[in-house]
């Protein structure tokens, strides 16, 4: 199979991308090709794992649900509905996050935003994610957005303030604890999840 471009010319919308080959992963930012290929590596997606897990977990008997990746979050514009999902512009891929409002859940993924968003960065990723991904999540309503880097030596969240937008960023270290501020008692320890990361180096 050919190289895929790391990112396509022209502006496309969901409708696009579902005529786009079915082995190619793309996000739409603002009408925007990115490629996700290649595959994560494995620290990425043993990171991505274990933090879906401890969401899932302490998510048991309440009403929000995890998903982990590869799930479509589409992030329409004002008044556009369900009805006009091919002609959405942004559509993403987060690593996790948590839904709370079951109508937000369809057939082909989310509708809107969800209330917590994860990526793990990769280097080919890590501006992407901290920058231009960011704004959409805030423009787009998330109430929390965390950062995990793929050797887990640092963390960061962006929590909303108020009715109001991201505030700076939280930065935590390698021996830190990631804390929801949305959910209280949800955490994620980066001293275990970079114990998983050197228990898999060479």
């Amino acid at each position: 199979m050919a190289d895929i471009p790391l990112r396509k010319d022209g502006r496309f919308t969901y409708g696009d991308y579902r005529r786009w080959p079915e082995e190619e992963r793309w996000e739409l930012l603002d009408g925007g090709a990115f490629a996700m290929s290649p595959a994560p590596g494995w620290n990425h997606q043993e990171l991505t794992g274990e933090v879906f897990a401890v969401f899932k977990e302490w998510l048991k008997g309440k009403p929000c649900k995890a998903f982990v990746s590869p799930v479509d979050v589409f992030l329409p514009e004002p008044g556009q509905s369900p009805d006009d999902v091919d002609m959405v512009d942004t559509v993403v891929q987060p690593d996790a996050g948590i839904v709370c409002d079951p109508a937000k859940i369809i057939s082909r993924g989310v509708w809107g935003a969800p209330d917590l968003a994860l990526e793990v960065l990769s280097p080919g990723t890590v501006l992407r994610d901290i920058n231009q991904k960011r704004v959409l999540y805030e423009a787009a309503g998330v109430r929390e957005y965390w950062l995990i880097d793929n050797r887990a030596e640092y963390g960061i969240i962006f929590y909303r303030e108020g009715q109001g937008g991201f505030g700076q960023g939280t930065n935590y270290k390698e021996d830190e604890v990631l804390r929801s501020r949305i959910f209280a008692g949800l955490s994620v320890s980066l001293g275990e999840l970079r114990k998983l990361v050197t228990a898999g180096s060479p």
